[in-house]
């Protein structure tokens, strides 16, 4: 990636919610727009699409 590690951080560090897509903190345990524990962290590459 060619950016430096303060804006990295800044822009990948938080959790997405797997079922409303809503940005959450990245210690969260639950999503704070629809309540649903499953997250996961914010992708650090982009993905191609086929």
């Amino acid at each position: 990636m060619a950016r430096f590690p303060e804006a990295e951080a800044r822009l990948f560090r938080f959790m997405i919610c797997k079922k409303c897509k809503a940005k959450n903190p990245p210690r969260a345990e639950k999503c704070w727009k629809c309540g649903s524990r499953h997250l996961r962290p914010k992708r650090r590459e982009f993905r191609r699409k086929r």
